[in-house]
């Protein structure tokens, strides 16, 4: 089984940049930009950005973002490590999409 991640911080810098290599194909597929909004004390806005050769990841908004994510971060960190399903998340207003809901279709397979 893939090691927990426990904190946001920690799918930003580690978890995300290692799908990146893992399967920079994937980050080539997907080819936008996403923003995360977490709530909560351990969370943030992020920016991932699979526009670019192998993806970028940086603290902050995306002002050309198509698809935003917002979630708290005791309810995203569950999702990315698979004990919370995504779409459940979702359905039940844990998870907030805002934009292109196809590109977060997406996201299962960097997340």
């Amino acid at each position: 089984m893939a090691e927990q991640v426990t904190s946001v911080k920690d799918v930003f810098e580690r978890h995300i940049p290692g799908r990146f290599q893992a399967k920079p194909d994937v980050v080539q597929k997907i080819s936008a930009v996403y923003q995360f909004n977490i709530s909560g004390p351990g969370g943030g806005v992020w920016t991932v950005d699979c526009t670019t050769p192998g993806g970028r990841i940086a603290e902050g908004h995306a002002p050309n973002a198509k698809c935003t994510v917002a979630a708290t971060d005791a309810d995203f960190l569950n999702i990315v490590n698979g004990k919370l399903n995504a779409q459940m998340a979702f359905m039940s207003g844990k998870l907030k999409i805002q934009g292109d809901m196809g590109l977060a279709m997406k996201l299962q397979q960097i997340l």
